[in-house]
């Protein structure tokens, strides 16, 4: 049943946060950074932040949400780089808008790190108990209910409960209930947000056995050490703070995977016992040999579970097979024919709610007051659920504080917004996961512009404290700066032609090196030059360069750069100068991008009122009309983004909204 209290009962909270994993965390840092008294209530206060599955942040997209949170100041990114024992930047090999940061972790340290950060925080109070229901008032949410007996009362209250409610585990024949390994299910609360009419869906995820690492042959594997010269998550790591260890490659071999199909009759996955469905992008192995079947091989990624201890996680070996089944297999793999398995692998099962019932804000539509982040939105990964947590977090203090401004992301503004809108949108069933392609602006969506974006936004939000602020618009004075400097520098081209900088670097093939090296080398101001060759702007600068002017006296390039705590002669590899090279090779790209972002924002303004009768508007198609009906957007551009609605059926809603208005 649904509790319900009175009207005079005095608050023991402004926003409660329940679940104390990666939402959890990120949602209650954000509370008590606006200024609301947060309390979070999770079932084991050792467990904050823990990393259930890989020990591991950031990756494909997921980089760029970290980077995010950072702009808002969030404590994801701190904590991450605090804890880092190996990094690796992806899609090296493609443009700077898709390279995204990945950072090996340690995993006792990060959930240590994280609880101290959390203790540290002010306004934020952290109690250990189970969830079980929610308190109401008036038809709002106003507190929780434990499974003690505990009635905690609040303004506003966010669900992050991640893998836990009615989660079962599965391990072959074996189930066990429980929301991770060794941790108890929260049963109750699915129960009690159904009565209230919440719709309830059923996901599965996976995790890899552990092994002993001093039982495995490294050298019939291949090394990945870290990245000599890293991207970092937050803006004030200037340097690796723990020693780096390397991470190993090997693959699976036909053995493995005929060990595996002689275990398949005994696979919850396929004897039906898992009724939830798995990720899409992340299967477990023995569903990767029956999708791919002509595949002889997978890689595997063993990684370093921390400084201090031998553990290894097999990436990509992701299972609910039988223990025996489990060993037996992986003893194919080369390098772990002898490896001992501390703990096999396991499949969760658990309860989630379609995130269609939320709004931009992630506050429930059923119920005022009520805030759903992380999987129980039906999403996968730290970074996703820590991305909704801050949106979530913030909102809940604002609504809890009486103020009526809410934080929401554009699509063209944050990976934040495009996850959001695509969840409250789309909907999903599957665990969801961020990828760039997922963003039709991930030209804007870059990692060095992300402080550009967002840093203003959370600084309104009371997310971030003036001092970021202050740096964030100190660069993009010298952004503008430099960027002015190649547009107003011109040198003779091949042809005898006057060209600004600006122009050659936007050449293919051209980076900001060579550009700095040809404004080196070019002689003093001639007939090729014009009148705003040499920008008296910048300090201790000649009028004409000579034999005597070394490139960084002079190059305003290299010299912010280097205000920013780069090396000297590390023009190329300077996040800044990669933004600048960025912000001028793209600049065409952009314009349109920013076009068709404003064409979006018009549609955002155009609003649809909840009591919307799609079904009696003439001429929609009749799948627009029933995924209207479903989703019941709030505006058009949310309409814009549900698949199954066409163009003619926006341009037909269009007409029928200034028909209302008129």
């Amino acid at each position: 049943m649904i509790k319900v209290i009175g009207t005079g009962s005095a608050r023991d909270a402004d926003v409660i946060i329940v679940g104390g994993g990666h939402a959890g965390c990120e949602a209650a840092a954000a509370a008590a950074r606006v200024g609301a008294k947060t309390l979070l209530v999770t079932a084991d206060l050792t467990a904050l932040g823990r990393m259930s599955c890989n020990p591991a942040i950031g990756g494909i997209a997921k980089g760029h949400l970290v980077r995010e949170l950072d702009a808002l100041g969030g404590v994801m990114p701190v904590v991450a780089d605090r804890t880092a024992i190996q990094y690796r930047v992806l899609n090296r090999s493609k443009g700077f808008a898709v390279w995204s940061p990945r950072a090996q972790c340690d995993r006792k340290r990060y959930s240590l790190v994280m609880s101290e950060t959390l203790r540290r925080y002010p306004n934020l109070t952290l109690i250990e108990g189970m969830v079980e229901n929610v308190l109401l008032n008036g038809g709002r949410c106003c507190g929780v209910w434990t499974k003690d007996g505990r009635e905690l009362s609040a303004g506003a209250v966010v669900l992050t409960c991640g893998t836990f409610l009615n989660g079962l585990l599965h391990c072959g024949e074996s189930q066990t209930a429980g929301g991770r390994y060794g941790e108890a299910p929260v049963t109750g609360l699915s129960a009690a947000l159904a009565a209230l009419g919440f719709e309830v869906g059923r996901l599965k995820t996976g995790t890899p056995p552990r092994l002993d690492g001093a039982t495995i042959d490294f050298s019939r594997t291949d090394r990945q050490d870290s990245d000599a010269e890293p991207i970092f998550f937050h803006r004030g790591t200037k340097g690796f703070t723990l020693p780096q260890k390397p991470c190993y490659i090997t693959h699976t071999t036909p053995e493995v995977h005929d060990a595996l199909r002689q275990g398949l009759d005994r696979s919850p996955l396929f004897t039906g016992r898992i009724k939830g469905r798995g990720p899409r992008y992340c299967p477990s192995i023995e569903d990767k040999i029956h999708r791919f079947s002509d595949r002889t091989q997978h890689t595997i990624f063993l990684e370093p579970e921390g400084l201090e201890t031998d553990e290894i996680y097999p990436n990509g070996f992701s299972t609910s097979m039988p223990a025996d089944v489990q060993l037996a297999a992986i003893r194919h793999i080369p390098g772990l024919e002898r490896v001992a398995m501390n703990r096999p692998g396991y499949a969760v099962e658990y309860d989630f709610f379609p995130p269609r019932q939320l709004h931009p804000t992630l506050e429930t539509r059923r119920v005022a007051g009520l805030f759903f982040a992380g999987q129980i939105n039906g999403t996968s990964g730290y970074e996703e659920a820590a991305g909704q947590g801050i949106v979530a977090g913030a909102n809940a203090a604002h609504a809890a504080l009486g103020s009526d401004r809410r934080l929401t992301c554009e699509r063209d503004e944050a990976y934040i917004g495009v996850m959001i809108d695509d969840l409250i949108t789309r909907g999903t069933d599957e665990p969801y996961r961020m990828f760039t392609s997922r963003a039709e602006f991930r030209l804007k969506l870059r990692l060095d512009n992300a402080y550009a974006r967002l840093t203003e936004k959370g600084r309104a939000f009371g997310l971030v404290n003036d001092e970021l602020l202050q740096s964030v618009r100190n660069e993009e004075a010298r952004l503008a700066k430099v960027i002015s400097w190649l547009e107003t520098t011109r040198i003779a081209s091949e042809a005898g032609e006057s060209v600004s900088l600006r122009e050659l670097l936007k050449r293919p093939g051209v980076g900001l090196s060579a550009v700095n090296a040809l404004a080196h080398h070019s002689s003093a101001p001639s007939s090729h030059h014009s009148s705003e060759s040499w920008n008296p702007e910048f300090p201790h600068h000649s009028n004409a360069p000579s034999s005597h002017h070394s490139s960084e006296s002079w190059n305003p390039v290299l010299e912010e750069a280097m205000s920013l705590g780069f090396r000297q002669g590390d023009i190329a590899n300077s996040e800044f100068c990669r933004r600048v090279e960025a912000e001028v090779k793209y600049d065409g790209y952009l314009k349109r991008q920013e076009f068709r972002a404003e064409e979006l924002r018009r549609c955002r303004n155009q609003h649809i009122s909840e009591d919307m009768d799609f079904a009696a508007i003439k001429g929609l198609s009749a799948e627009g009309r029933e995924k209207l009906t479903r989703v019941q957007p709030q505006d058009l551009g949310q309409a814009l983004n549900i698949p199954g609605v066409t163009p003619a059926d926006i341009a037909i809603l269009l007409v029928h909204l200034k028909r209302r208005r008129g």
